[in-house]
């Protein structure tokens, strides 16, 4: 008898799983369906794709809990336990492609939501800020120009991480930012005018590796939602500035004019009459034909809407320069002609 009764169980079950399959061929279903098709929770370092999109997630401690839905969605809660996280859903390779997204999010302190990526050769971290908390990620950092572009203007910073966490483990590299003036949360990158404006100011990228739509969080606690797609408007052809603003850009000139070059010993040329020895950090803002004197010029020049400007002769008009490309000094001493025709002509050295 119990010999028949687990027969006869064994006929349903059978047959239950041909009516099953015959309703799925029916319907085109597929019999045990990919399970990147449904929502994933993500609470430890990975990368991988779900519904066509590649996605990311990095935290420096357990405190986050990222949700991947469907097509380019995702979903992030985050604590301060987390440290420092990072997340996003996106592509891989990134590329300039036109990036539209949607979506919110709650910011308890130190966040933004930023188009966010690396490339490699050289290895670049970049991000297009579309939003932040209380804390502007580009402060500190010299800002080298701009870009408007897709309703707003962008300010354009470069800034270095020095033995720090990276895709090609620990190691230095630079980052590039733009970041917008006026916050969103929803809308439309046209990427390809942030690289070409990095570009035209000698910030290169490299080899693209991966390119998402990030949340970031650093000590602080907060939540969003968003979902990212390929293509959008992308608007008119951006304007590319080297300063802020305020009024036009006159002509470069790479004849400098002003104070009169005198040769130096070793090579290079002074200015004269020195109008002022200076020590770092200094600026000058506005117009007028100067010779500055200094010991030391700090870690870096940056000068926009000048006329000219030279160090020991050396033509420096309007460019960021990091303490190794200075010239040799003369007399021990660098010698600045700083000639600007604009109340917004700008030299700082820090």
């Amino acid at each position: 008898m119990f010999g028949n009764i687990k027969k006869n169980a064994l006929l349903k079950l059978l047959s239950v799983a041909v009516l099953i399959a015959l309703i799925a061929a029916i319907f085109s279903i597929p019999v045990g369906a990919a399970p990147d098709a449904q929502n994933q929770t993500i609470t430890s370092n990975s990368t991988g794709t779900h519904n066509g999109f590649f996605y990311t997630f990095w935290a420096e401690a357990p405190g986050g809990t990222m949700t991947l839905g469907p097509n380019g969605n995702y979903s992030l809660t985050w604590t301060t336990a987390a440290r420092n996280i990072v997340v996003g859903k996106g592509w891989n390779p990134g590329s300039n492609r036109t990036v539209t997204y949607t979506g919110s999010w709650n910011c308890g302190g130190n966040c933004y939501v930023a188009l966010y990526g690396w490339t490699t050769n050289p290895l670049i971290e970049y991000y297009v800020v579309e939003d932040f908390g209380t804390y502007n990620p580009s402060t500190g950092a010299t800002r080298l120009g701009s870009v408007t572009t897709d309703g707003s203007t962008y300010d354009i910073y470069r800034t270095q991480r020095v033995n720090q966490p990276s895709i090609q483990g620990t190691a230095t590299f630079y980052q590039y930012w733009s970041v917008r003036q006026s916050h969103r949360t929803s809308g439309t990158i046209t990427t390809a005018n942030h690289f070409n404006a990095w570009a035209s100011l000698g910030l290169n990228l490299g080899t693209h590796n991966y390119q998402v739509l990030a949340t970031e969080g650093y000590q602080s606690s907060g939540s969003s939602n968003f979902t990212v797609s390929a293509g959008g408007g992308g608007g008119p052809t951006p304007t590319r500035t080297n300063t802020p603003a305020g009024g036009p850009t006159p002509t470069r000139t790479n004849t400098p004019s002003g104070p009169t070059p005198t040769p130096g010993s070793g090579g290079g040329s002074t200015c004269s009459p020195v109008t002022q020895t200076i020590t770092v950090p200094f600026t000058k803002d506005g117009a007028g034909t100067f010779c500055y004197q200094a010991a030391s010029l700090g870690s870096y020049i940056n000068s926009w809407n000048m006329t000219s400007l030279t160090v020991n002769g050396v033509n420096l008009t309007n460019i960021w320069v990091g303490s190794g490309s200075y010239p040799a000094k003369i007399n021990n001493n660098y010698y600045v002609a700083y000639n600007g025709q604009f109340g917004w002509s700008h030299f700082e050295v820090r």
